[in-house]
């Protein structure tokens, strides 16, 4: 078995190593960029002190000439380093965007909140270390050498310049401690600002029908609001500390051509180390003033990548699992415990059946009797705690997932259709789909007629969620994913929820003819036609099993208001009625 810390090590450290190795490329190109800065001081100490005192026009062409291919080369490296950081960023989220998106969908099964934002966060840092930004950081190392070519010159330049990088070291100092509250902040309602207005976004029928707009609106403005306060905040102490240190640094090269003149009158350097100096100090002083300036954007991607980190250490690398032979269909639980992850005890406790390939099992009891949590362990999406599911004898934790897949049909109490075309969805967003069994998907569903109603037909764009279609509409999509391929293993939850009285009887139909083909069918339950077909039936209530047998063994142990319930709403059945889809 894989170790979980040196797995996940082990993707960050892919990660970092592979943008490491092009940040060393970018270092190597910028240790020539910042040489060649030289060229425009060196141009100019060799105008004023040999040209001028000369006047040599074929030294000023020479030079000249001298200086334009050296700025060109400047020119080419500096193209080069900006290539090579926006590949080094690319590297970075190419190593950890596929574990990212799979910790994501994992944590997503225990409705862990803010799901996005590692996926943001990878993205942050991603363009932190494409941008201009980080070349402070290749230029930053070569500030001593400049200032050791000041010191050279005169050391009375060299202490002026060493005391403006002080004064620039501590203003850096000074903004990362006034600002690092306020940006914090800042990014956290920002976030819970976007997630309120996502959720109200997403149900903006329901929210308008009861008159929710404005209230929820008003707790979006709020968060909003507070957000932009620290923005505020975080901006005003960031630019204030910014403005300061660009005015230092403008004196302190005006600083150093007074010192530079002073020097000259008394004949200690020349003009043209005057002029030298000073734009040797302002280049020296450069990398310090971007960090200050760009000091937002250090401080959100620094606190994006800690983000990451702690999001990915959290995640579960998935074991390659050795291929066993396709299912055929037999389930077995064994005294199965199911505690999803925001419950403080289990759901599902201590249940036990077989079913034999081919069995239909309806799942029936009151509201909260855990029969959803119970079927969504039994497709491997909710945490086992105690007993074992098992799949023709192997437990089901132990066979890949993505091979189980395709032998799988699982439609959830809350259908969840994607952005894209019905057929697709059907098709479960394979890339060589068949289009025969997607119709065949949807004729098996009772959904065929209904898809060629839509715009498009199969080709029709459902839109996120799905939010083109009806709940009727929906189900039965959601039923025809779940049939495509020809599934071994079928789990459906509360599928006619939805369904009027033409989509109960497709369903019907759907339910014999996974029996007639020997898939194993799970379904739970609320009217009695869905149970019609069914072989077995287990009855829960609070988690746990009060009766499971043969139907009609069941339904006689069954207390008699219930069994009431059942033949009026079979009664109900026969006049006609059901929901509107």
């Amino acid at each position: 078995m894989i170790n979980k810390a040196q797995t996940v090590s082990a993707a960050m450290i892919a990660a970092r190593e592979a943008t490491r190795r092009i940040l060393l490329q970018a270092g190597f190109f910028s240790l020539f960029v910042n040489l060649l800065m030289l060229t425009g001081p060196i141009y100019m100490l060799q105008i004023y002190d040999r040209v001028l005192s000369s006047s040599s026009v074929e030294t000023l062409v020479v030079l000249t000439i001298l200086t334009f291919v050296m700025f060109a080369a400047m020119g080419a490296l500096d193209f080069a380093r900006g290539g090579l950081l926006s590949r080094a960023g690319v590297e970075f989220e190419n190593k950890l965007k596929g574990v990212t998106f799979d910790y994501a969908m994992d944590a997503a099964h225990s409705g862990a909140p803010l799901l996005e934002r590692p996926l943001r966060d990878l993205r942050q840092i991603r363009q932190f270390i494409a941008s201009p930004a980080l070349t402070a950081f290749f230029d930053a190392p070569m500030t001593p050498l400049f200032l050791l070519m000041v010191y050279l010159m005169h050391w009375v330049l060299g202490l002026v310049a060493t005391a403006g990088l002080i004064i620039l070291l501590v203003l850096a100092m000074i903004n990362e401690r006034w600002s690092r509250k306020s940006n914090v902040s800042a990014q956290q309602f920002s976030v819970e600002a976007d997630t309120m207005a996502s959720a109200a976004l997403r149900n903006a029928s329901a929210a308008d029908a009861m008159g929710m707009r404005a209230g929820l609106k008003g707790r979006w403005l709020q968060k909003s609001g507070i957000a932009s306060d620290y923005a505020v905040s975080a901006g005003d102490k960031i630019g204030g500390v910014t403005a300061t240190s660009k005015a230092v640094r403008l004196f302190l090269q005006s600083a150093i051509l007074g010192t530079g003149a002073y020097l000259a009158i008394y004949q200690e350097v020349t003009p043209g180390v005057m002029i030298a100096a000073s734009i040797i100090t302002g280049r020296a002083l450069a990398p310090i003033e971007m960090v200050t300036s760009q000091w937002r954007n250090f401080a959100m991607s620094w606190l994006a990548y800690k983000r990451l980190n702690e999001f990915v250490e959290a995640g579960t690398e998935r074991i390659e699992r050795t291929a066993l032979p396709a299912p055929v269909g037999e389930v077995e639980l064994d005294r199965l415990y199911v505690q999803p992850p925001s419950s403080k005890k289990p759901i599902v406790k201590n249940v036990s059946f077989k079913l034999a390939p081919g069995e239909a099992l309806g799942v029936i009891g009151p509201s909260a009797a855990g029969k959803s949590t119970l079927v969504r362990a039994l497709v491997g999406v909710e945490r086992v705690v105690a007993g074992e599911i098992r799949l023709d004898g192997a437990n089901i934790d132990h066979w890949d997932r993505d091979a189980l897949g395709p032998y799988i049909g699982y439609l959830p109490q809350e259908v969840e259709l994607f952005a894209g075309s019905a057929a697709q969805n059907i098709a479960r967003f394979k890339d060589d789909a068949d289009p025969e069994k997607i119709i065949a998907a949807a004729e098996a569903a009772g959904a065929h007629q209904m898809i060629l109603s839509l715009s498009d037909g199969y080709d029709t764009d459902i839109g996120d969620h799905g939010r083109r279609l009806s709940a009727g509409q929906k189900q039965r999509l959601g039923l025809a994913r779940a049939l495509y391929g020809d599934p071994i293993f079928v789990v459906l939850d509360e599928p006619n929820a939805n369904l009027d009285a033409e989509g109960d009887a497709a369903l019907a139909k759907a339910v014999q003819r996974l029996k007639a083909r020997g898939a194993t069918t799970i379904i739970v339950a609320h009217r009695p036609s869905t149970i019609a077909y069914v072989d077995k039936l287990l009855m829960l209530s609070d988690g746990e099993t009060r009766a499971f047998g043969p139907r009609d063994e069941v339904l006689k142990k069954i207390a008699p208001g219930l069994v009431a319930s059942f033949d009026a709403n079979a009664k109900q059945r026969q006049g006609g009625t059901g929901n509107a889809g």
